[in-house]
């Protein structure tokens, strides 16, 4: 679904990218694994368009994206959930889903969206318990699962996940990560950047580590997670050292 060479980007004069290639498969979950800082985020905002960057990002069916407003990436399926949720507060539940068709039926748009919608609440029974409720009231793992709904109202053909894990109760998190299980078994093509290693890698049917705006390590997540480089690093005792333990 996406084919990435050779990305480089940019914050101002700062490389933040430093020449990224790889591949996000049809029916595929697909993660990012790296330190604060790596590239991670970066690598999502540069798919989307967020920011200024150079090389190559092929999407099937709509060929090179790289010159393409977010907009026009947005669009056409390529749908990206920020980390940190970024709800609005200030809207029901239903109206929060209810923004994620803009980019199809847009603002003034008649066509019906009863469909997108009681997908997403098979998916997430607790939005349509809340479905009235404004976002600012949901708890961090229901603001989760609301910004997720909201991507799938957007009818996907790739879903970027930044890092859902974050602030929530482990039993929350198992919970979530059941449900990009489910959707991935739609049929889905997921690109997902977490800090939960050892979660993201149990999950995933490819894995790619990231430092320093390089991709330094890559493969099939199975075999990544019993790689003692990356057990080292991000998975046993010495989790928290910088990934320069790893080497090619």
């Amino acid at each position: 679904m996406l084919k990435i060479h050779d990305l480089h980007a940019y914050y101002g004069p700062i490389e933040a990218l430093k020449g990224i290639d790889m591949a996000v498969e049809q029916g595929k979950i697909t993660c990012l694994i790296g330190s604060n800082g790596a590239g991670k985020t970066t690598l999502l905002k540069s798919i989307s368009g967020m920011i200024k960057r150079t090389g190559s990002i092929m999407a099937a069916g709509d060929g090179e994206i790289i010159d393409k407003h977010s907009r026009y990436i947005a669009r056409h399926g390529i749908i990206h959930v920020p980390e940190g949720r970024h709800i609005f507060p200030g809207l029901t539940v239903r109206e929060n889903l209810e923004v994620g068709t803009i980019n199809w039926h847009g603002f003034f748009g008649n066509q019906p969206y009863t469909k997108e919608l009681e997908e997403v609440y098979a998916l997430f029974p607790r939005l349509e318990e809340r479905k009235n409720q404004l976002g600012w009231s949901l708890s961090g793992g229901e603001q989760q699962m609301l910004a997720i709904g909201r991507a799938m109202m957007a009818r996907p053909k790739v879903l970027m996940l930044d890092e859902p894990s974050m602030g929530l109760a482990p039993i929350v998190v198992a919970e979530l990560f059941e449900k990009i299980v489910q959707i991935n078994q739609q049929g889905m093509p997921v690109l997902l950047v977490e800090q939960n290693a050892k979660l993201a890698l149990e999950i995933s049917h490819y894995a790619y580590i990231i430092d320093g705006g390089k991709v330094i390590l890559s493969g099939p997540s199975k075999e990544l997670k019993n790689d003692p480089r990356v057990v080292e690093a991000y998975l046993g005792k010495f989790a928290n050292k910088c990934q320069n333990n790893i080497v090619k």
